[in-house]
């Protein structure tokens, strides 16, 4: 299994689309990526040599923020948000859907599992 920056890409899947297992790198991104590097988009991971890896690796680490360094730019955007107290940053931190959604009905994903609200049955009374 070829890996680039860390991530284990599969072997039997063609460049262009085994490139998209690393987070932050779309189909689009790995076209750009393969073209810079000059490797041919339809061969299979399996087969592209060391010095093709380290040209894509190369060429990834030029333009593109990937994995690790974007999650953390993306947990930190989310943080400055609710650190605002900004609408979005409130509904991150009431964990609300961000993105007007409505949650009349939906939003099961985002707000959890129902609560049920007032299940309690009174007791019946004993027969004597």
């Amino acid at each position: 299994m070829p890996r680039i920056l860390g991530v284990d890409i599969p072997r039997e899947k063609p460049t262009w689309i085994a490139l998209t297992y690393i987070y932050g790198i779309g189909r689009t991104n790995s076209r750009v990526i393969l073209k810079k590097a000059s490797v041919d988009a339809l061969k299979r991971a399996k087969d592209l040599t060391e010095q093709e890896v380290s040209s894509i690796t190369s060429a990834i680490q030029d333009g593109f923020t990937v994995e690790g360094d974007l999650r953390r730019e993306v947990q930190q955007n989310i943080k400055r948000l609710m650190d605002i107290r900004c609408y979005r940053g409130l509904r991150h931190i009431k964990g609300l859907p961000v993105r007007g959604q409505r949650t009349h009905t939906n939003s099961r994903t985002r707000k959890g599992p129902r609560r049920v609200v007032g299940g309690v049955n009174k007791k019946p009374p004993s027969p004597k």
